[in-house]
């Protein structure tokens, strides 16, 4: 493993850069984790920058390695802010447990463009989702839901409908008769289409 830095500003090491992804490339999926890192340095405000350049989720080309390669602090935003192009920023911090580091292009001092997010969780780190990825899921999986109920509750009314075609094939009954067996069948629709109402809601 590389050595990491000992201090911020320091000289050291620089790791080799892990393999680029292409941009734009999404990777939610990935988990990374250097636990002997973990073991030797603390997790904090200092050090955390230099543990997420360690993970395949960091762009080597962004204007923070510019700063660590002149051995200024990679979050200095003062001399973040005089250059333009892709940055990272330390947006949250709970120490030692959460850090959310952004993703953003900087097009001057005053103007940014988030792009990414992630999060170092107890030392393990992620690529946050994008929001329109949420939204899509949480949308696919209400109309699954949705559809499901739809075929149930057919189903069902089916099943009703064949009861009454047999009733009407018998002999007549008589008239309050009739009508009580009706009511029975139209507190039971209400009973399964309150249900699947319920359903729907609690899944969704």
């Amino acid at each position: 493993m590389a050595t990491p830095p000992g201090a911020a500003g320091g000289n050291f090491e620089a790791p080799p850069p892990p393999p680029m992804q292409p941009p734009g490339t999404d990777m939610t999926g990935i988990c990374f984790r250097d636990q002997l890192w973990l073991n030797t340095y603390p997790l904090d405000r200092n050090l955390v920058f230099d543990y997420f350049a360690l993970s395949p989720l960091y762009d080597w080309t962004c204007n923070n390695e510019q700063l660590r390669m002149r051995s200024i602090h990679p979050l200095d935003l003062s001399q973040l802010s005089k250059m333009t192009g892709m940055e990272y920023m330390l947006s949250e911090v709970m120490e030692p447990h959460l850090f959310v580091i952004r993703k953003q292009k900087r097009d001057s001092a005053e103007k940014v463009t988030p792009m990414l997010a992630y999060y170092i969780l107890d030392g393990s780190i992620y690529q946050a989702p994008q929001l329109c990825n949420v939204f899509a899921a949480r949308v696919g999986r209400a109309l699954y839901y949705i559809l499901k109920a739809f075929t149930t509750a057919a189903s069902k009314l089916e099943k009703i409908g064949y009861v009454d075609t047999e009733n009407e094939s018998e002999t007549v009954e008589p008239k309050g008769g009739k009508e009580a067996i009706d009511f029975k069948e139209v507190k039971r629709v209400d009973h399964i289409l309150a249900s699947l109402q319920r359903k729907n809601l609690f899944c969704s």
